[in-house]
């Protein structure tokens, strides 16, 4: 039996089209590296993005990410820097898994003056991305460090990159970029302490991730509320989901993040971070927390960053798996 032509167009058209639909299908895996595996604990920031092309981009590796030799990392394609606060660069990590209690972390381990930032990048072999006037510092840093300074790449506000499938969009937060002394040359950290003054390092930032699924992740970084977060994540990027910070004191509160996923960011759904407090018991939120306050301020729906548990998110920002 004979196939015609036309009908050998239509069935080609057909399976190109099928294969186009699953690839577009497939999920972005998004996995906390807290201190404690299965729970969400106070200095927990660190999360890995992985595209359905494999592509793998770590978040704020801060402090509960132990190293380049830590095996959550698996493979690195980039490591994103919101700025240079040690909680976020890394100035010390912890000496084992689970170290310290989840309330308490162990992070005994000083990486100052190279920062595990720095660390995991060399030992990875992957791009650092970073804002404001944080590039040529870094680049001397990996190049300290034993690494090539090409690895750092400087990505300022209204400028976007790609790594893999993934775009990356540099967005502003409304914070603070001062660098601790503990990363300097000795003689220059010194004359800052007695000064009571910082490095800094311009501003702030934060990330937007188109994923070659459809899905948009705005990264708050720390920040507090901005008009941004309305004009440039929402109306330009039209971010479907939003990673926030939500502990207050140095950041936008519990309320204060409510209002910016409310009001201004509005994605379909949000991934609470940065809470400055244990957020869970044997994984469960604990009640009277700011983390429940954000929960039940928030009018769609809100996942905990449990440390090692992996969710995954279609194109419309929806947690399909995980959450």
């Amino acid at each position: 039996m004979q196939i015609s032509s036309a009908l050998m167009q239509i069935m080609l058209a057909t399976t190109a089209w099928a294969s186009t639909q699953a690839a577009v299908a497939q999920t972005v895996k998004i996995t906390p590296l807290g201190s404690h595996a299965g729970e969400f604990c106070p200095l927990d920031r660190a999360m890995i993005f992985e595209d359905p092309d494999g592509t793998r981009i770590l978040y704020d590796a801060g402090r509960t990410v132990r190293g380049p030799e830590d095996t959550r990392l698996g493979k690195i394609d980039a490591v994103l820097l919101s700025h240079v606060h040690g909680d976020h660069l890394g100035d010390m990590i912890q000496p084992s898994e689970n170290a310290g209690t989840c309330a308490r972390p162990d992070f005994s381990v000083k990486v100052a003056p190279n920062s595990n930032t720095v660390n995991i990048t060399v030992g990875k072999k992957a791009k650092l991305i970073v804002g404001g006037e944080m590039a040529k510092f870094f680049a001397l840093k990996v190049k300290a460090a034993g690494g090539d300074p090409a690895q750092v790449q400087l990505l300022r506000f209204g400028a976007m990159t790609k790594i893999g499938g993934v775009s990356i969009s540099g967005v502003p937060a409304v914070h603070s970029n001062g660098l601790d002394p503990a990363f300097l040359h000795k003689d220059h950290g010194d004359a800052l302490e007695a000064n009571g003054l910082t490095a800094y390092l311009g501003p702030p930032g934060g990330y937007v991730l188109q994923f070659s699924n459809g899905l948009v992740a705005y990264l708050s970084g720390d920040t507090g509320v901005t008009a941004e977060q309305d004009l440039v994540v929402r109306r330009l990027y039209k971010s479907n989901l939003t990673v926030i910070n939500i502990g207050g004191t140095f950041t936008t509160g519990p309320l204060e993040a409510a209002y910016v996923v409310n009001e201004l960011a509005k994605p379909k759904s949000v991934i609470a971070s940065h809470a400055n407090e244990q957020v869970t018991q044997d994984g469960k939120l604990r009640t009277g927390t700011k983390t429940e306050a954000f929960v039940k301020a928030s009018t769609m729906p809100v996942h905990l960053s449990i440390s090692g548990r992996t969710m995954e998110f279609d194109g419309s920002g929806a947690c399909t798996k995980g959450c």
